[in-house]
């Protein structure tokens, strides 16, 4: 199959295109420029339909009221512009409708800058919007992985009536790789008996709502969301593990993060350090099965991230005391190094051995 040289952020676009999405609904904010300009230009071409909105919370409830039409449909953003559309996100997870929500994140908080960052962790796992709601994380590497995604992105959303969450950073945009348009696994879709499109005489009208002014009714539908979270749980986790069967320090970073941190882990072992990496590819469903694999050699964990330390919390969780938990992160653009990592970890590994004696 043919490589292409494309920027993160077009390659995105044209991955959710292959994918069939028909409709985009945005506000422009830098690093994510590129994405709503390709689909300006390139939705049309296939009879989709893209709409610059006023705002975005215009954009989210645009999203809303196309999801509940049964199209497949898109937007995107940057870190700011992502928590504009909280709200409408949490409406969109309750009343059950698929769409994808691109976050390629920025430094914060606030404005905070146009520099790649990870800081969204929290608002892209926990929630920003209210409620007992979940929706899909995905957390890709690179340019490729960020399009075959992309191509399943929609297929997924679909599947289980959920948002899906592709979180990227401004590295992820911006930057060019050769990319590959791969065919999606193949999935067992069910019937969109549920959308509002018309009846035609032939049915009674669907409603699409997530108002429950009952209690018991509410919790009912929480209830149901729930039992889907958890099969989302069994059945989508993703991560990989890097030379973890004999690893001393395991490394846990996900996005473009961890490509540094795979750097690191070659450094150290090349300096007789056996280190590894737990990559999550899903941050939520989170991957507590990889460190459950994690073997007797393990002696640390260490989270790397592109903020002052969000991840880290799942990762306490995931340890469950099982190891001490360390943290090497860099903020407000900033980037980590290879060489700066590969240092905390030996301070880290050497503090753990003084506890020991």
């Amino acid at each position: 199959m043919e490589k292409v040289l494309m920027k993160g952020n077009e390659a995105v676009g044209a991955a959710a295109i292959r994918g069939g999405c028909r409709y985009f609904f945005g506000y422009p904010i830098t690093p994510q420029n590129e994405l709503p300009e390709y689909m300006s230009r390139e939705l049309p071409k296939v009879g989709g339909v893209f709409l610059q909105a006023e705002s975005e919370i215009a954009a989210i409830n645009m999203v809303y009221g196309a999801a509940g039409s049964g199209a497949r449909v898109m937007t995107s953003s940057s870190s700011p512009g992502i928590a504009l559309k909280q709200e409408g996100i949490s409406y969109i997870a309750g009343a059950e409708l698929p769409c994808v929500i691109v976050n390629m994140m920025r430094g914060g908080p606030g404005l905070g800058g146009i520099q790649p960052g990870q800081s969204d962790y929290f608002q892209a796992t926990r929630g920003g919007g209210n409620g007992d709601y979940r929706h899909i994380v995905y957390a890709p590497a690179s340019v490729q992985e960020t399009v075959d995604i992309m191509t399943e992105a929609f297929d997924v959303a679909d599947q289980y009536r959920i948002p899906v969450l592709v979180l990227g950073d401004g590295m992820i945009g911006q930057m060019m790789e050769p990319v590959e348009f791969r065919d999606p696994p193949t999935r067992e879709l069910p019937e969109k008996d549920w959308i509002t499109d018309g009846t035609a005489g032939r049915r009674a009208p669907n409603i699409i709502n997530s108002l429950y002014l009952a209690p018991q009714d509410l919790e009912d539908h929480n209830r149901r969301l729930d039992a889907k979270h958890r099969l989302i749980t069994e059945r989508e986790t993703r991560w990989e593990s890097f030379r973890c069967d004999d690893a001393e320090i395991v490394f846990v970073s996900y996005g473009t993060a961890s490509r540094i941190v795979r750097n690191a882990v070659e450094m150290l072992r090349e300096q007789g350090v056996r280190a590894g990496l737990i990559r999550p590819i899903t941050l939520w469903p989170w991957p507590q099965a990889a460190f459950d694999a994690l073997g007797p050699s393990v002696r640390a964990l260490m989270a790397v991230e592109m903020s002052m330390g969000q991840m880290i919390d799942d990762v306490k969780i995931s340890a469950a005391g099982r190891w001490p938990v360390g943290f090497y992160g860099r903020s407000g653009g900033m980037v980590p190094d290879q060489h700066a990592i590969a240092e905390a970890a030996v301070a880290m590994l050497e503090t753990a051995t003084q506890e020991v004696r």
